[in-house]
């Protein structure tokens, strides 16, 4: 009955994108595979492995994932540039990859609006700015912590997933918004640091509301704030950047994407696929559990959201001053 279901849920989003079914069968490959630009056992990772499931015996006979990480996740994107586009290959990638690292690195190996074609959105995440057991229970704001970490200077510091990524980038704007000097301590990924704001070695970390989400209940870590315009449904007490007076109001989103030689059939024909896929209730809940809102979108949608996100990020970057040689 699930199957049945999916099929006429494929089918209908196949035709409401333009594409004729007759030789569905006759089109869909063997094996296709969806790039991840991060180590196994993260929420890339998880992500990508969910959606392969989703798509297994329908948008190919067998969809694996292929992990390529390395320089934050640029080698993923590199890898799909120069994977064939006959829709075997997507990539499934976090948007700073796209919308910031253009305006931090000098060389980067790819051409964002060029070399990767748009399929569809698959989630939105917040980032979080939390802290731990080095700073008292009487901090409970982010001006709290400001003034805290004013007060104490050699504990005046954050961690994040790495330099140049917008969990960094959001208190280094909080930074110049205020006229703090909270220290950067970038982390190869949120796993670490969160362990270290976890045994006190830093006061504050940087990261998606995700990462946080299993200490919460215990009380070993605090939210004090929430990047985007809306409060997160995962820590609803919690108040945005906004709401506290910084106008900081960013969100974060996962899309996938297709080489840049893909034709606008292939396209179509991945977005009809992932549409459904991404309405399954169990994959919703299950990426519930690590901060991730699921939504598709179709190409266009997604296209229009990296354009817009990246004009953003050109701004926000030179507001902050930083490049990755900085």
């Amino acid at each position: 009955m699930n199957n049945r279901r999916q099929f006429l849920g494929q089918t209908a989003a196949l035709a409401s994108l333009g594409l004729p079914l007759a030789g569905l069968a006759q089109t869909s490959p063997e094996l296709a595979k969806i790039i991840c630009g991060f180590p196994p056992g993260g929420t890339s990772d998880a992500m990508s492995r969910r959606i392969a499931d989703k798509l297994r015996g329908s948008y190919a006979t067998n969809v694996v994932v292929e992990n390529r990480p390395g320089a934050g996740g640029q080698i993923g994107v590199t890898t799909l540039r120069d994977s064939p586009a006959d829709g075997s290959t997507m990539l499934l990638t976090p948007s700073s990859m796209l919308s910031i690292y253009p305006f931090v690195y000098k060389n980067l190996p790819y051409k964002p609006l060029e070399d990767v074609q748009p399929v569809s959105l698959t989630c939105y995440f917040n980032h979080a700015f939390g802290v731990g057991p080095a700073v008292p229970e009487s901090v409970k704001t982010v001006k709290d912590f400001l003034a805290w970490a004013k007060a104490n200077p050699t504990k005046a510091n954050y961690g994040s997933p790495g330099a140049g990524s917008m969990p960094h980038l959001i208190v280094g704007l909080l930074n110049k918004l205020t006229g703090s000097d909270l220290r950067h301590i970038p982390y190869r990924g949120s796993a670490p640091g969160i362990q270290d704001l976890l045994g006190g070695q830093i006061s504050a970390m940087s990261s998606p509301i995700g990462d946080y989400l299993p200490y919460l209940k215990t009380g070993k870590l605090r939210v004090l704030a929430i990047s985007g315009i809306n409060r997160s449904p995962f820590v609803p007490d919690v108040p945005t950047y906004r709401q506290q007076g910084f106008p900081i109001t960013v969100r974060e989103w996962y899309g996938i994407f297709l080489p840049g030689k893909a034709s606008p059939q292939t396209v179509r024909r991945a977005a009809a696929y992932l549409q459904p896929a991404l309405a399954q209730p169990d994959l919703i809940s299950s990426m519930a559990q690590v901060g991730m809102e699921v939504q598709s979108s179709t190409p266009q949608v997604l296209g229009d959201l990296l354009r817009a996100d990246a004009e953003e990020w050109r701004r926000l970057i030179k507001q902050i001053g930083f490049t990755a040689e900085s």
